[in-house]
């Protein structure tokens, strides 16, 4: 029945996200890869000017931060990749308090649906897709993530992410489903473990899995479990990884438990970023996506081989419009062009946010906790901390209190996660940042044991 459900779930989805102007949408990215750096400027340059003057005459929000600013349509007209940082920030925090209201175009594409982003820091961010914006983020995510990996939709695929499949702290197999329409297997990421594992390849081979994607961390568990427990993998054509770094150590164990070469990229829900890697090797900036900055702490651009935030203006959703925003990860551009001919930017390293890793009792591992937070009103931000194999403290910091169905709902989750622990829930005014001024939303001191 769980089948039935996923898949006539996942019919609509597919129809939502690969319909419409879809096919449209592909083939002119296609044609767009073959576009040489003068090219490639002169489109970013026609599509900055677009998102700028709809945002300022539909889009509340920006007419007066602009007009704050300085800015009328004439000065906006003026404006271009080298002088953007002349207008103000989109900061994580006012996305979250205006984007359901006033960072909402007053014309709106049909269709649209707000979807939450996976912050882990407390409240999500609320991201508005309409059907053509999904068509258009897809159509992008189809050729150069999949397409870019040998890959497709219509081959049959795995993927462990954040959506829960298995009923409350149930912990008896099978640990996925699936979804016939899109020929995915959805694993779940919050059963992996030794005992589990070999549920999961048999999950793979009984449905032909070619190819596995979502979370990095959770993919890397999965496959190290493999290994020590001996249990032969189905060798696939690619790992596609996203969410977490993905680390040298994590592209070899692929290799060798499921025989194939490993894809990284990077992106968000916000879908005004788009970054993955080629056949060759290097990762690629989509101009097509949005206009990337990548920033100091002063604001102020990065050469080539520095670490730097990325600020995003995105080209794809006009019904919330995203400019200059802080979407809290970081790159290092690259001085290098890549061989494979594309004059699409480089980069050279994906830094992104690592986390530290939580153990459950059973000796399942977690690193993602933002699902425990969703939806939970009170809540402005959280931390995750283990120093006990059997015990967790949970710190939040909130408006006027914590309420009591949101700490329930926090015990509630977590147990459906990593099994019965003993969870202290504190609140607190701040959770302090790092040295280098992140927030650091798990801390772990435990070390597995193989």
């Amino acid at each position: 029945m769980q089948n039935l459900l996923v898949s006539a779930y996942g019919y609509s989805w597919k129809r939502r996200r690969l319909g419409g102007v879809f096919t449209e949408e592909y083939t002119k990215a296609k044609q767009r890869e073959n576009f040489t750096v003068a090219q490639w400027q002169e489109y970013q340059q026609q599509q900055l000017q677009k998102i700028l003057l709809h945002a300022f005459e539909q889009v509340p929000f920006y007419k007066q931060q602009f007009l704050s600013s300085g800015f009328n349509v004439e000065k906006l007209k003026a404006v271009t990749s080298e002088t953007i940082s002349q207008l103000p920030i989109l900061s994580k925090e006012a996305l979250r308090k205006y984007g359901t209201s006033l960072l909402l175009s007053k014309k709106r594409e049909k269709g649209g649906s707000f979807f939450a982003s996976s912050g882990s820091t407390g409240t999500p961010t609320q991201i508005l897709f309409s059907h053509a914006m999904h068509q258009r983020w897809f159509a992008l995510f189809e050729l150069r993530v999949r397409n870019w990996a040998g890959v497709s939709s219509d081959i049959p695929r795995g993927m462990i992410g954040g959506r829960r499949i298995i009923p409350g702290a149930a912990n008896t197999p099978p640990f996925y489903r699936y979804n016939y329409f899109e020929k995915q297997v959805y694993f779940s990421a919050y059963h992996i473990n030794a005992k589990n594992a070999a549920n999961y390849a048999d999950g793979m081979r009984k449905h032909k899995v070619t190819y596995m994607t979502g979370y990095a961390m959770s993919n890397f568990f999965l496959a190290r479990f493999l290994k020590e427990q001996n249990i032969e993998a189905p060798q696939l054509k690619a790992i596609v990884t996203s969410s977490e770094k993905l680390t040298d150590e994590m592209r070899l164990l692929f290799k060798e438990v499921y025989g194939c070469k490993t894809f990284d990229g990077w992106s968000g829900l916000e879908a005004c970023s788009l970054i993955t890697e080629c056949n060759h090797g290097s990762l690629h900036i989509s101009p097509d996506a949005g206009l990337i900055e990548v920033l100091d702490h002063n604001l102020q651009p990065v050469p080539p081989g520095v670490a730097g935030t990325v600020y995003c203006t995105g080209f794809l959703n006009y019904d919330q419009p995203l400019i200059r925003y802080n979407i809290g990860d970081e790159i290092i551009l690259s001085e290098k062009q890549c061989t494979c001919g594309r004059e699409m930017p480089a980069v050279k390293e994906i830094i992104g946010r690592t986390e530290e890793v939580v153990i459950g009792k059973d000796g399942r591992e977690m690193v993602r906790f933002h699902s425990v937070f969703n939806g939970l009103q009170s809540v402005k931000q959280a931390q995750v901390i283990q120093q006990n194999i059997d015990e967790l403290l949970i710190k939040v910091v909130t408006d006027s209190g914590l309420y009591p169905t949101d700490a329930a709902l926090i015990k509630t989750r977590i147990e459906s996660q990593l099994g019965a622990l003993q969870i202290h829930i504190e609140e607190v005014n701040e959770i302090p940042l790092t040295a280098n001024g992140k927030f650091k939303a798990v801390i772990s001191t435990l070390k597995r044991h193989t």
